[in-house]
């Protein structure tokens, strides 16, 4: 059975293929040391892995095999129960979604040209093509209509990260690559963009093997973790939750760093707190002398204003309203929301940013409630406290042995 095959052919939702490296190394000519010695591991069909450590410790290289963007000197790696090694080099790439820092867009191609060159290159009819580039345009969160017929230059470095994302699914392959995918943008974008990452994976199911130099990035993404030390030696290979709270070695200690308490804060979502459902909201197109009235008789500061898909755009204060001719061009645009798929420590600082409650997102972009800050300290309150008491059942089972 082909990759293709495999991915189509599962029953539970599962669009991705297992991989697995066996005995992989990458030797260069004129070199002592390997770039990747004896590496082996089972990357589980529909499951995030992320590969972390430092610079030139070898797991880019290591990715890159899988795709055969690098050649291994020795070794095995099968996808879907297919020999990468044997198969065609071009028929494998197109099966397998390739996504890197800078987002790696063609200048000249517009938005839906470069989403749609690997399902042109598959001999797909130009309806279809067109079809499938809207489809993925909507899946990340760029309209069409505004967005279709821009070059790369025309993007914010977020938007084409987006459309990279995009490029990499359009031919719906069981198996995505990304390298250091969003190590090139403002920490709010990346936050948004790791947001985004989730919410597709919670539809799509496709096996993701993700490089990245930060272990928080690691933490929030990754269903399983792989620690890598020099020539892509597996430190540890774990689940966040796991190597959270048993480093194997003093190195993998040194990668989860100071206040694991507070990285604790990345294994929980918002959408596993309760969201604040007391704030005033109104539309664009509302009346700012009623939505006054409105503030003034729940005796309330502030309006969040949603735009005509209900996503959140703006805080405004009573005070901006007595002379305001729109509710579009007054208040306070909002720099930084947050998901449901966002974790608690996206949301904590998401609120050191705006300084207060922060609005939250469904899976549409849509207002799903508030985060508050006493949220936030009730659970690392709640955290501690659990740690505290797993602290002392284990010092009595240990008593007790």
């Amino acid at each position: 059975m082909s990759v293709a095959e495999h991915a189509v052919s599962t029953t539970d939702g599962v669009s991705g293929v297992e991989i697995e490296l066996e005995h992989v190394t990458k030797r260069y000519p004129g070199t002592r040391e390997a770039a990747v010695d004896d590496f082996s591991m089972i990357v589980p069909a529909g499951k995030i892995v992320v590969f972390v450590g430092p610079s030139g410790c070898g797991k880019t290289t290591t990715m890159r095999m899988i795709n055969r963007l690098i050649e291994p000197t020795s070794g095995r790696i099968t996808i879907g129960g297919d020999d990468a090694l044997k198969l065609d080099v071009d028929t494998l790439r197109r099966r397998i979604g390739y996504a890197i820092q800078q987002a790696g867009l063609f200048p000249h191609f517009t938005v839906a040209q470069n989403i749609g060159v690997v399902p042109g290159l598959l001999g797909w009819d130009k309806q279809k093509v067109t079809s499938r580039v809207e489809e993925m345009m909507d899946l990340v969160g760029l309209d069409p209509a505004d967005f279709r017929d821009r070059y790369p230059r025309q993007l914010s470095g977020g938007q084409q990260q987006r459309v990279g994302v995009a490029r990499a699914l359009a031919a719906d392959p069981p198996v995505l690559l990304m390298d250091e995918p969003f190590g090139a943008v403002d920490p709010i974008t990346r936050g948004n963009l790791q947001d985004e990452l989730l919410r597709l994976q919670t539809e799509l199911k496709k096996t993701i093997v993700f490089v990245t130099h930060d272990f928080d990035e690691a933490v929030k993404l990754g269903d399983k973790i792989a620690v890598l030390g020099n020539s892509s030696t597996i430190l540890q290979y774990d689940t966040p939750d796991a190597i959270l709270a048993n480093p194997a070695n003093d190195t993998v200690a040194g990668f989860v760093g100071a206040g694991a308490s507070l990285k604790q804060l990345t294994l929980l979502r918002v959408r596993d707190v309760e969201l604040k459902q007391d704030a005033l909201t109104a539309g664009l197109d509302d009346s700012p002398a009623e939505v006054r009235d409105k503030l003034t008789q729940a005796r309330k500061r502030f309006v969040l204003v949603l735009d005509h898909r209900r996503r959140p755009t703006r805080w405004v204060h009573v005070r901006e309203l007595g002379t305001a001719s729109s509710l579009g061009s007054v208040g306070k645009p909002l720099r930084d929301v947050v998901s449901l798929q966002s974790t608690l420590q996206d949301a904590l600082e998401a609120m050191l940013a705006e300084g207060g409650g922060v609005p939250v997102t469904g899976p549409k972009g849509e207002y799903a409630g508030t985060i508050e800050l006493d949220t936030v300290i009730a659970t690392l309150h709640q955290l501690r406290e659990d740690h505290a008491d797993d602290h002392v059942d284990g010092h009595t089972e240990g008593a007790s042995a």
